[in-house]
């Protein structure tokens, strides 16, 4: 007789981390139709022009910029993060849900559409550094490699299946109709996060203005030897990417370019998604043979340069332009997996518990901050130069964040940093 639970892998018999791993799945499945859906809303319906997409890119990732200070300091004095979690999925659930009301009942508008993208940014701020939280809550120190990865491996599987749901749903029922299954993701992670009972890290309360606690984080990230090459490598990695993530549903849908329909698009980024898949069962593998410190920078490589596929696919036929934005997708979910897994289980061994709230509002505050820029530099080089030439020259300067370790000692990191003093 077969054991199916000799195939679980040990974490997820844990109660606490399972109830955990599931919620945040259903929810990263919703936000892969979102990813795609919203964008096509905005072009195919709304006819927003390259400048908008930079901008409505940038909208949603303009709350991380703004809040991730303040609400690291807020969150380092909250008891129960757990809850504020399950409000802000209720939250994004109705913000979500309002762009198919608005089309139902006849006033659609690409207005609308930005100041939901900047709600929902503003929510997932709260849930996001409350999350660090709640993760180490749920998974021991020794663990944290094993269960990014878990983690990680869901989001990869989102990114197989996501955008052919996507894709299948956009082209029955409608984006805005799509829209509907990321709000009832959401309330799907409330359900799982509702039954989590693992008792959070104790609440220290440190002498110090607001100003101070707001510097507090920043002085940390940007101080240590380990975190702050950590962060300029991400944070350069992600200006330029977003650079290109403002454009690439233009560049791919719209008929000046490369015309491939929400279907066929959702199909080939599906397909290639498996790379994520491959990327999350050999990422800890990888990081234990080369080092967690070269396993990060090797997916700071390979990463962006499979993007390069996709602005020359404009130079090819048809059915090669599906192949290349296949190809691409493969290699960035190879390389985002490496990257995410080991540098996500970095920076949780190295942030001190008292200090989580705070680094982690820090953390995002940079690398997240950084991205509705890149998107608006995106946009605005885009009406400069014209969408083809800035994709290139965007994936060009993502791959100066590997720049930054070279004479770090983020290279010689075998194992676990130790906490930060």
């Amino acid at each position: 007789m077969i054991h199916v639970g000799r195939f679980v892998p040990p974490l997820l018999r844990e109660t606490q981390f399972r109830r955990f791993w599931l919620g945040q799945t259903i929810s990263v499945f919703g936000d892969q139709i979102t990813q795609l859906a919203l964008p096509v809303v905005a072009v195919l319906l709304l006819h927003a022009d390259p400048t908008q997409m930079g901008l409505l890119t940038a909208v949603g990732l303009l709350p991380h910029l703004l809040f991730s200070l303040p609400a690291g300091v807020w969150l380092d004095r909250v008891h129960n993060r757990r809850r504020l979690m399950i409000l802000c999925d209720i939250g994004r659930a109705v913000a979500i849900g309002s762009i198919p009301a608005a089309f139902l009942f006849g006033f659609p508008s690409l207005e609308l559409v930005f100041v939901i993208a900047f709600l929902v940014g503003s929510l997932s701020v709260v849930f996001d550094i409350s999350w660090n939280t709640l993760f180490v809550s749920v998974a021991k120190r020794e663990q944290f490699v094993e269960a990014t990865a878990l983690l990680n491996g869901s989001r990869s599987l989102s990114s197989v299946a996501g955008p052919a749901i996507s894709g299948v749903l956009i082209q029955l029922f409608t984006a805005p109709i799509a829209l509907l299954a990321d709000a009832l993701s959401f309330l799907g992670s409330v359900f799982f996060l509702r039954r989590i009972s693992a008792p959070e890290p104790p609440i220290e309360h440190e002498p110090g203005s607001m100003r101070q606690q707001l510097g507090s984080g920043l002085a940390f990230i940007l101080g240590d030897r380990i975190m702050r090459p950590t962060i300029l490598s991400a944070a350069t990695l992600n200006l330029f990417n977003f650079c290109f993530q403002g454009l690439f549903i233009l560049y791919a849908t719209s008929p000046s370019y490369l015309g491939v329909e929400p279907g066929l698009l959702g199909a080939a980024l599906g397909l290639g998604a498996f790379g994520g898949v491959i990327g999350a069962l050999t990422a800890s593998r990888i990081g234990r043979r080369l080092g967690i410190g070269r396993a990060y920078l090797l997916g700071l490589i390979l990463f962006p340069a499979s993007v390069i596929l996709i602005p020359l696919a404009g130079w090819v036929s048809q059915p090669l332009i599906l192949a290349f934005l296949f190809l691409s997708e493969f290699g960035q979910g190879i390389g985002v997996m490496i990257l995410d897994i080991n540098v996500g289980a970095m920076i949780q061994a190295r942030t001190p518990d008292r200090l989580r709230g705070r680094a982690g509002g820090a953390f995002r505050f940079i690398n997240m901050g950084i991205r509705p820029i890149g998107a608006t530099i995106g946009g605005v080089l885009a009406g400069l130069l014209g969408v083809q030439p800035t994709l290139f020259v965007v994936i060009v300067l993502q791959l100066s964040g590997a720049l930054w370790l070279l004479r770090s000692p983020i290279l010689a990191l075998r194992g676990m940093p130790e906490p930060a003093e």
